[in-house]
């Protein structure tokens, strides 16, 4: 149950994110609503999640699973770069992840 909580407090975190940018410095109220509510969905989720994943691998699952779709979706949906030092960046931020998850599955 506890993955079930972290993956969906990651999508409102990405839901979030993106909201963020489509408030225009929270000047359009409808995308800055959006934001509030996404991010208190997300933290309180993220905290049920923590019940049953260690607080260093799924903080990490969650900021940097969210801040590599968030990337892409600013690339894909925004527009923006997709240098080569931005992709291996992006690269490095999921092996960082997936290396945090498998030594916690060490004794």
């Amino acid at each position: 149950m506890s993955v079930l909580y972290l993956a969906a407090a990651i999508v409102l975190e990405i839901c979030g994110t993106t909201a963020l940018k489509l408030s225009q410095g929270f000047t359009q109220i409808g995308p800055a609503g959006i934001v509030v509510l996404c991010y208190a969905a997300s933290f309180a989720l993220l905290s049920l999640a923590l019940r049953g994943i260690d607080l260093s691998v799924a903080y990490a699952v969650w900021s940097g699973v969210g801040t590599a779709i968030v990337a892409a979706i600013g690339i894909v949906w925004f527009g923006e770069s997709a240098g080569a030092w931005k992709l291996l960046s992006l690269a490095l931020i999921v092996s960082g992840v997936a290396g945090l998850h498998l030594s916690s599955r060490s004794p």
